[in-house]
């Protein structure tokens, strides 16, 4: 799998000039993160920047009445995501800083990646790269090659069982949150794998 993807990448980046950006998506807990710091370990001057670090603030989604919600595509700022995937494009003759989210927090927390003038490769991972909806659907554009990601069900809801019951849920809690939130979004990102580039699988 990530042999494939390498190649791919490393193909591309040699017929193009310039930066090169590549996003890499799939349901909640198909193992995006995972991947992205693997192909970045494999290349020169790669950086990583997820589109978690979008997330709104919790405070924000308890305002609007979505916390309960909170990862669904409405929860995040897109547009502001699209923007700095653009400048990401843009500016390389200077320092861009991007955000993460922080798992312990359950928060964004702002200018935490640093992608410096001489990153020749940002991999950029999330659920909603592909999605055909504005504002996300500024995002596709953007991308010089498209990845989606897959995994086995069982596997990749064990997964997310395991995430929440971290984040301090008992038993039932996790297994709602993952059935009623995590899931629905799962359904929602499978709609948009054809418009990946690469499909892979992990297994």
């Amino acid at each position: 799998m990530l042999t494939l993807l390498l190649e791919r990448v490393q193909a591309l980046r040699a017929a193009r000039p310039g930066r090169l950006l590549v996003g890499i998506t799939g349901a909640p807990g198909a193992g995006k993160s995972t991947l992205a710091r693997l192909l970045a370990q494999h290349l020169d001057r790669a950086a990583v920047v997820p589109m978690d670090g979008f997330h709104l603030a919790n405070a924000e989604l308890a305002r609007l009445g979505r916390a309960d919600r909170k990862g669904a595509p409405d929860t995040f700022d897109a547009a502001g995501y699209a923007a700095l995937l653009r400048r990401l494009r843009d500016s390389t003759g200077e320092t861009v800083w991007a955000p993460t989210f922080d798992h312990v927090l359950n928060e964004p927390v702002a200018g935490s990646v640093p992608v410096p003038p001489e990153t020749g490769i940002v991999i950029t991972e999330g659920n909603y790269l592909l999605l055909d909806t504005p504002p996300w659907d500024r995002v596709r554009d953007l991308l010089d090659v498209a990845v989606y990601l897959s995994a086995d069900d069982a596997e990749r809801v064990d997964g997310l069982l395991s995430r929440q019951r971290a984040k301090g849920l008992d038993e039932a809690a996790a297994r709602d949150w993952v059935m009623r939130s995590d899931e629905a979004n799962a359904r929602l990102v499978a709609t948009t794998a054809p418009r990946a580039d690469l499909r892979l699988h992990r297994g």
